[in-house]
């Protein structure tokens, strides 16, 4: 999710389109790009508010990456000059010693085309960003930091079911993920039409998929359940009314709202979900869409919490292995999130 060089009024004003990530190295078991995997040497920054980090942070705990790659969480609410950490003590990351994440993105490259946007990894030795593409990101720490995983951390990107996973995580993330988007920040009403009608055909066709399966690839948790997730998990909260994804509620839908409840209740999702961060972002920063700045009470969150019974369909959550453990201390979602 960037900060936009036009500053927060510009959303909901101008013609939405998605920035490339202009970073796209990879960090990698055999350094090509000149970043080798290496326990402590990168730090991801992150919002929870924002789905395409979310990813980033849900992966890193199922696999174990705690450790070996620390994290740092940014202010939901970003101003014009980018993701801040005042949520820090002084208002800057005890790691990298900055105050806005741009601060690493400029000791990059000077003058960068895009946004500042998170999930970003930095280099923490020399405090220059490393990455900012969200879409390599989480597959490479499932295949590249594989020397670094917990015992017991599942293939979350297994190579025999890889094309499965990349044609449904593509239309997940034309008509899902980037749809919401697309239909929230549209200026006319065909385009939000056309956005709108997008999204819905393509849950009601997950909704199909998944009737009579656990999960959306084979019978254990994968990347494309994580993509998902991330967009499901904020839809009665922001996209229904602040997106105008309106024709039904996550709620509605016995299928996807049993799915989003059995993956919310899976160690790794939902204790990294944090509700208060995400309708504080969306409601306080897109002014374009919301100029009031009001965040709405609901929705009731208590049915995150209730039985889904999606175990009866079988599957093995994990594959081989095994549950992550408690969330690392420092890190944990407060109880009002």
């Amino acid at each position: 999710m960037s900060d936009e060089g036009d500053g927060n009024r510009a959303y909901g004003r101008t013609a939405f389109k998605r920035s490339r990530s202009h970073f796209t190295d990879r960090i990698t078991a055999d350094g090509r790009d000149g970043w080798p995997v290496a326990a402590g040497r990168y730090r991801l920054v992150v919002s929870r508010a924002c789905p395409w980090a979310s990813r980033a942070v849900i992966s890193r705990r199922l696999l174990g990456l705690e450790d070996a790659l620390s994290m740092a969480v940014a202010d939901p609410v970003q101003d014009d000059r980018s993701w801040r950490f005042t949520l820090d003590p002084d208002g800057r990351d005890p790691v990298l010693g900055i105050r806005f994440l741009s601060e690493a993105y400029d000791r990059r490259e000077t003058g960068y085309p895009g946004g500042v946007s998170v999930p970003a990894v930095v280099d923490v030795p020399s405090g220059r960003l490393v990455t900012n593409d969200y879409q390599r990101l989480t597959l490479d720490l499932a295949t590249e930091w594989t020397a670094l995983h917990r015992d017991g951390a599942p293939d979350l990107y297994p190579r025999a079911r890889r094309d499965e996973i990349d044609a449904v995580m593509a239309d997940v993330y034309g008509d899902v993920n980037n749809g919401v988007y697309r239909a929230g920040f549209a200026t006319g009403q065909q385009e939000y039409e056309e956005a709108c009608a997008g999204v819905f055909r393509r849950l009601e066709l997950l909704a199909d998929r998944l009737a009579g399966r656990r999960y959306l690839v084979g019978d254990t948790l994968t990347e494309a359940d994580i993509r998902l997730f991330t967009t499901l998990v904020r839809f009665d909260a922001v996209y229904h009314g602040h997106f105008k994804c309106n024709r039904w509620k996550l709620t509605e839908n016995r299928v996807l709202w049993a799915y989003a409840r059995d993956l919310f209740q899976t160690p790794g999702f939902g204790d990294t979900v944090d509700f208060g961060h995400i309708k504080r972002h969306y409601y306080q920063v897109h002014t374009g869409i919301n100029p009031t700045r009001i965040v709405p009470l609901g929705p009731d969150l208590a049915g995150w919490l209730t039985p889904h019974h999606r175990e009866e369909l079988g599957g093995r959550p994990f594959g081989d292995g095994s549950a992550p453990g408690p969330v690392p201390a420092g890190e944990e979602v407060p109880a009002a999130g």
